[in-house]
């Protein structure tokens, strides 16, 4: 293969990533106008953004293995038509219930398609730098798409209705599957092994009760017993899970990878950069349109640093590891993120270019994490398991920023919940504690001097759990540099006792 056709290729999976990335986050800036058009409860905004992560982190390791068995372009087609398919369901959602199923669906596409993209980056580019570079580069569009999907939500919502956000993705669907099905070259010989349905049935089941659970002990009132039996059920899931895959010749997920200390690093990396990107987008942008007034093309272009210092960050990181390796990168990121968000917590309220540095220093830090944690997993994966190591990488990606949405959701409603105090009038309903959402609809319906004084509490309240949300991502992404400095200083000390 030539050159010039090994980096078209790289490009193709490039734009297919992009797209599943940006979905993740590109509601961010369009959930004020699909909750106020849908009339969404608090728990339904949230499962509306979740169900997609969620649906791709559990699908994820049954599809790189299908990927494995049948082949990675065949997978990647197939993911780009479901996807595309999809999309279209969600544009013209008539209720919250079917905008739900529609990321569902879409989660389905884009869990055939994700792994397939690493993969066929692994067996395109057979040198050692050239495949660095690459996954550099796979790594910049995925940690600065997650970071660009508010920016396209904004500019659709400028000109456009919020079913805008979905509907983009058909014609960029119908030209990415029309060149790959020219360029990418076909499947050769694959394996035989079986898929493992009821591995992928067993880990989806454990991630949407783990979601479910924060997700109700955030809300106003939560269902205890429901919360119980979920938290039972979901434990038994995720123990069984792992329990057969450590027993299956040929698992879903193999865990003795984790005994090599950079492939854990790069798993533990991957998680909390997906994790801090996704849960503070969803905090700032609903702060910048719900208590500052910004439209939300302005909002998307107040976070624009952060995907644009990720991305010169991702293909930078190929240097970085020739000479100070994966894991010294990696931490190196996390503490460089962690002083980029600590930064922000300071001065959210200062001067507009202190911030958007801030910004820039924080998205800059993830974008180089994500690099170095997707080079550190995919140099351990076996020959023949490409899929199965891309899935990993990608489960962790997804999952953490499934987990980001629901603890930082969760954290945004359980602190504006007990923050608000909602004025004593009788024509004020209780619900206007259960959302910032919730209040400035039923703001609309008061006379003016009431509205102005639910809408200062509301946005008092608002603030409190946004000041929550960046101390804790803060707290989180320094204390993984911390932590993963003092693991990786034990796995050494391990090595030389028993090299000795």
């Amino acid at each position: 293969m030539s050159k010039h056709d090994r980096w078209l290729i790289l490009l193709i999976v490039s734009s297919a990533l992009a797209l599943i990335v940006i979905d993740m986050t590109v509601l961010y800036t369009a959930l004020p106008s699909l909750t106020h058009e849908l009339g969404a409860t608090a728990s339904e905004k949230l499962w509306i953004v979740m169900a997609y992560g969620l649906v791709v982190a559990g699908l994820l390791p049954g599809c790189g293995a299908l990927g494995d068995r049948f082949g990675h372009k065949s997978t990647f087609v197939s993911g780009l038509v479901v996807f595309g398919t999809a999309s279209l369901i969600a544009a013209y959602a008539p209720t919250p219930a079917v905008l739900i199923g529609g990321r569902v669906v879409l989660a389905v596409g884009a869990a055939l398609m994700m792994p397939a993209t690493l993969s066929i980056i692994r067996v395109t580019f057979s040198d050692h730098h050239e495949r660095a570079l690459a996954i550099g580069i796979w790594g910049a569009v995925a940690s600065s798409g997650a970071a660009v999907g508010p920016l396209v939500g904004g500019v659709l919502l400028e000109y456009f209705w919020w079913g805008s956000v979905f509907l983009i993705n058909v014609p960029l669907v119908a030209v990415v599957l029309l060149v790959a099905l020219l360029l990418i070259p076909g499947d050769g010989e694959r394996n035989g092994r079986m898929l493992d349905v009821l591995g992928s049935v067993q880990v989806m089941a454990g991630l949407i009760g783990f979601a479910y659970i924060v997700e109700e002990c955030g809300s106003p009132h939560p269902h205890y017993g429901i919360l119980a039996a979920v938290a039972v059920g979901t434990v038994i899931m995720l123990t069984l899970f792992v329990r057969r895959q450590l027993r299956l010749d040929h698992a879903l997920i193999d865990f003795t990878l984790f005994r090599e200390a950079e492939f854990a690093l790069g798993v533990a990396t991957a998680i909390v950069a997906a994790l801090a990107i996704a849960g503070t987008e969803l905090a700032i942008s609903q702060r910048l349109q719900l208590v500052l007034g910004y439209s939300p093309l302005q909002a998307a272009l107040y976070i624009l640093p952060a995907p644009l210092a990720a991305f010169i960050g991702g293909p930078l990181t190929s240097l970085a590891l020739r000479h100070i390796g994966p894991a010294n990168a990696m931490r190196a990121a996390l503490l460089l993120a962690g002083l980029g968000a600590a930064g922000y917590l300071f001065f959210f309220t200062a001067s507009l270019p202190l911030q958007l540095t801030c910004i820039a220093v924080n998205g800059f830090g993830l974008g180089v994490a994500m690099a170095a944690a997707s080079n550190a997993i995919m140099n351990q994966a076996p020959v023949g398991r490409e899929g199965m190591a891309a899935s990993i990488e990608e489960v962790s990606f997804e999952l953490g920023g499934a987990v980001g949405i629901s603890i930082f959701g969760s954290i945004l409603s359980g602190v504006y919940t007990a923050a608000m105090v909602v004025p004593d009038k009788s024509e004020i309903p209780p619900s206007a504690r259960d959302s910032i959402d919730s209040a400035l609809m039923i703001a609309e319906r008061l006379p003016a001097e009431i509205a102005g004084l639910v809408i200062s509490q509301a946005h008092q309240a608002f603030d409190r759990a946004f000041i929550s949300v960046a101390l804790v991502a803060t707290m989180l992404l320094l204390g993984a540099a911390l932590l993963f400095r003092v693991r990786r200083g034990r796995y050494a000390a391990e090595a030389r006792r028993h090299a000795h």
